[in-house]
């Protein structure tokens, strides 16, 4: 089955469903999915619409052309993007040296739980080549220090275009990405944060969880912004630990919540079904 998956944000207006249903349904299309949601305080309208185009009688083409052409009387015209089943988004992916979430990433995209393509991995350091040379997938180091930081990110700006990305992972990458970098791919980084955020910024998390005797461990996928650590979130979940707990317990607890956050960020990414509303998440 191909199918179209339509998203709408605009002010909140009228007739915005029934004309987009209408369309589709005159057309020989069938609706999959519709979720709705208004942010009343803005009065801003969301809206994510999945439906099958494998009998349209539309092309893609004009298909577009009359979402575009509503979109003028419903104040969306600027505000809309679509998406097709049978185009997958191309995922590279940033590490350092620790490997855990690499690793769980890999395994879900062999066992096809992920609806994407990985054709790259980026690092500041050669550690991890080993597997992505398991799985197949190009593996380029970009050596970062402070004296070379634009360089560096001009080299993955470049592996970014040379491979077609469409978003990318920080799976545990211990760099600060530049401002410019940010902007350059606004809301198309997704990082993992081995806390609940806001609490434990910064090194040694887990050491600072033991000193405060904390009841619950968590970690925060989230989008980049320039706000270190403060990014649009995704996901979070946490886990209960207890005085019994060393320092080498949390961190494997947190390994393990890092790993399924990440990839429940991941899945509803490729789902797309996010929408950023100032620094926040709609998820439909």
């Amino acid at each position: 089955m191909s199918s179209a998956i339509l998203k709408i944000h605009c002010t909140d207006k009228k007739g915005i469903i029934s004309s987009i249903s209408s369309f589709i349904c005159r057309n020989n299309g069938n609706i999959i999915t519709l979720d709705e949601f208004v942010d009343h305080p803005s009065n801003t309208f969301f809206m994510r619409l999945e439906w099958d185009i494998f009998a349209f009688s539309l092309s893609r083409e004009q298909m577009e052309a009359e979402i575009a052409a509503m979109g003028l009387e419903y104040n969306y015209a600027d505000n809309w993007q679509i998406f097709y089943s049978d185009r997958k988004p191309r995922l590279a992916i940033f590490v350092s040296k620790y490997d855990h979430c690499l690793w769980d990433i890999m395994l879900r995209y062999k066992a096809g739980e992920l609806k994407c393509d990985i054709p790259l991995i980026i690092s500041n350091h050669p550690d991890l080549k080993q597997i992505a040379d398991l799985f197949g997938i190009d593996y380029k180091v970009v050596k970062v220090a402070p004296d070379n930081k634009l360089e560096a990110e001009n080299e993955q700006t470049r592996l970014i275009s040379e491979y077609n990305i469409d978003f990318m992972i920080l799976a545990r990458y211990m760099q600060i990405l530049s401002p410019e970098f940010v902007a350059r791919f606004e809301n198309r980084i997704i990082n993992i944060h081995h806390s609940f955020l806001p609490a434990f910024e910064g090194a040694r998390p887990y050491h600072q969880a033991i000193e405060r005797g904390v009841k619950l461990v968590g970690a925060t996928a989230h989008f980049v912004n320039n706000n270190l650590d403060k990014g649009p979130i995704i996901c979070q979940s946490t886990m209960p630990i207890s005085h019994e707990d060393s320092v080498d317990d949390l961190m494997v607890k947190g390994r393990d919540i890092e790993k399924l956050v990440l990839s429940q960020a991941m899945k509803v990414f490729l789902d797309h079904r996010i929408f950023v509303h100032n620094n926040r998440t709609i998820i439909l």
